[in-house]
């Protein structure tokens, strides 16, 4: 097979026994990964430690070099690159060409944001107890950085992580999603053969529950950037130890259409949010809670909007929905969606399982706050309207949740707008558009069980850097 990814511990290229990737559209394999283990998490932490001496003591000027020059070699093989996301996770073509326009956008952010790394001086004579120094702060790297990536973005999240991590002086062991293992090796190979390149400072390693087990508990890393799942945050978080840890652990993302809406934006805009990468976003948009008035009137046109959009093979430009990631998650948002049904709830499109993997764009209606599909992160295409009589309703409502990525209000009122970035509890608030509008200069974390720390390269890089203090008498 020609797409195999090998273990890179530093510049080094090993093979070793094989694990395939299947498809979730075609069900062939179509790339593979070299198989690690322990001893590979620990050589590749070593091989970090080692390269530090190195990357903490670069010239900025490089470090900005290297991050432009491999979004120069993105740039120039972006068609390659936005077929190694269709092939692994099956994500449709048009949208992983727009991961990689993000990606090299996000890459572009980063090298620029580096200039701004710098501390600011203290005057130590303020206060009747000091006296005059010359009093300064500076941020440096903080050492080995372990970043572990999803599925759902396979290239620009692992972008979000080891950008920051390797142009603030760090060093770096990636290990990326098994779902996408060699669209992150192809992506590591071009920092690793960039000429600006430093020697060692980037190791990719894949592998199981053991393999994450010791790149997280080994003290040799002092900083730890995960995105996946609440219960493997919480494994991370006791295992960690005394070390900087950043977690973006998904969301249930709601919005409020109130009854001065736009209704045919809301609609248009609410399907996208829902069913794009077939729900498997952390900021999908799960929960739309509509004004009474409104809500019948609201899920026709909602409903109307799904039917527009193209299901089916992720290879056609023209398809918006593909398949699921495999056929668990597939077998969930069924079982999931019965549930609620003979809870209650109303089916008014979708809720069907298609070949290949494909569970159709799904509205419920009807639903109750107790159910799977309100109280806990579906990830998939499955979106639930919920009627509420005021906007304070729709508030508690949306707050009433062990979540806070991403919140939004569609409304032409204005001081519902400001309420909304008063009151909503959440990381990222969004006024007349979905709750799944993100752009990568932005901050990106959330509140409660959806996470701790901020991406986006000018908050990542604080997350990258420690505070040292200097002072000169």
């Amino acid at each position: 097979m020609e797409y195999i990814a090998k273990k890179l511990i530093g510049s080094r290229e090993i093979d070793a026994q094989v694990e395939y990737v299947i498809s979730p559209y075609t069900k062939q394999p179509v790339t593979g990964y070299a198989k690690c283990d322990i001893q590979d998490a620990k050589e590749a932490l070593k091989t970090a430690k080692r390269a530090f001496t190195y990357t903490k003591k670069s010239p900025l000027s490089q470090r900005i070099a290297w991050i432009e020059d491999v979004a120069n070699k993105l740039e120039a093989n972006k068609e390659y690159f936005a077929l190694l996301i269709t092939k692994e996770v099956a994500k449709p073509i048009s949208q992983s060409k727009i991961e990689v326009q993000r990606c090299i956008e996000n890459l572009q952010i980063c090298a620029k944001e580096l200039i701004n790394l710098h501390g600011e001086t203290i005057p130590t004579d303020a206060t009747p107890s000091g006296f005059k120094t010359e009093s300064f702060y500076k941020r440096v790297p903080a050492g080995v950085v372990v970043a572990i990536t999803p599925f759902n973005f396979p290239l620009n999240l692992v972008a979000h992580k080891i950008a920051p991590a390797l142009g603030a002086g760090n060093s770096v062991v990636l290990k990326p999603t098994p779902e996408a293992p060699y669209t992150a090796y192809a992506f590591a190979k071009l920092f690793i053969e960039s000429e600006y390149a430093i020697k060692d400072a980037l190791s990719v390693v894949y592998g199981d529950a053991q393999v994450g087990g010791e790149l997280v508990s080994n003290p040799t890393a002092r900083i730890i950037s995960f995105t996946g799942s609440v219960a493997v945050g919480k494994i991370i978080m006791q295992n960690a130890g005394i070390k900087k840890v950043a977690l973006e652990l998904g969301g249930n993302a709601a919005t409020f259409i109130e009854a001065s809406a736009d209704l045919d934006k809301a609609a248009q805009r609410c399907a996208v949010g829902a069913f794009a990468n077939s729900g498997q976003v952390c900021i999908s948009l799960q929960r739309i809670y509509v004004d009474g008035r409104i809500y019948e009137e609201f899920a026709q046109k909602l409903a109307n909007e799904s039917k527009k959009l193209v299901v089916g093979d992720p290879f056609k430009e023209e398809t918006f929905m593909g398949p699921l990631i495999n056929e668990d998650s597939t077998k969930r948002a069924k079982e999931w969606v019965d549930s609620a049904v003979s809870q209650g709830a109303r089916i008014i499109a979708g809720g069907v399982i298609k070949p290949n993997n494909i569970f159709t764009p799904t509205i419920l209606a009807d639903v109750t706050d107790d159910m799977n599909v309100v109280c806990q992160e579906v990830f998939a295409p499955i979106v639930s309207l919920v009627k509420v009589d005021s906007f304070d309703e729709a508030i508690k409502k949306m707050n009433d949740s062990p979540y806070g990525l991403q919140f939004s209000i569609f409304t032409n009122r204005l001081d519902l707008a400001k309420r909304s970035i008063d009151e909503f509890e959440c990381g990222g608030v969004v006024i007349n558009d979905i709750p799944t509008l993100r752009f990568d200069i932005q901050p990106y974390g959330g509140y409660k069980l959806s996470g701790i720390g901020k991406e986006g390269a000018k908050y990542a890089l604080e997350e990258m850097t420690e505070i040292k203090s200097i002072i000169i008498c």
